[in-house]
């Protein structure tokens, strides 16, 4: 039987150290707990691919103008990818036409892949964010401009 509060209590002991990851067991289990690259540790959750239209975006580093869309934002924090693999093409490129249900991008926290879909059909305006770098939860990620119903 796992005890949920010795759990707890090991989660708090590397938050709180220098140690980068802990392993505890007998025959019947194996625990490991690992903090994230940036020494942080989350919680995970199930999150929504939720995207937003924002009526007046937040400045936006290297960019003037600031343009007109529905502003898709990342639902969680992590590592921006444009393609599955990294030599495989990017999922959208600025120009292509995009539909409801359409994979984006790929948000990487904690060693899991979570897909950002499109919510809406239209033509992708803008792409905020590099290849392979952080995004904050809520940071726009890409600029669409609607076309036909939603």
């Amino acid at each position: 039987m796992i005890d949920v509060e010795l759990i707890k209590k090991l989660v708090d002991i590397v938050s709180h150290s220098n140690i980068d990851e802990l392993r505890v067991g007998d025959k019947d289990i194996k625990i490991t707990i690992k903090k994230s690259t940036s020494g942080k540790l989350y919680r995970t959750q199930e999150v929504s691919s939720r995207s937003e239209e924002i009526l007046e975006p937040p400045p936006l580093e290297g960019k003037e103008d600031h343009k007109e869309g529905i502003y898709i934002t990342s639902p969680i924090v992590g590592t921006f990818y444009r393609a599955p693999k990294p030599d495989a093409p990017p999922f959208v490129e600025i120009g292509d036409e995009i539909k409801v249900g359409q994979t984006l991008c790929i948000i990487e926290a904690m060693k899991l892949m979570n897909e950002v879909k499109s919510e809406y059909n239209g033509i992708v305006r803008d792409i905020l964010v590099e290849n392979g770098e952080p995004v904050e939860y809520g940071q726009p990620l890409f600029i669409i401009e609607p076309v036909g119903e939603e």
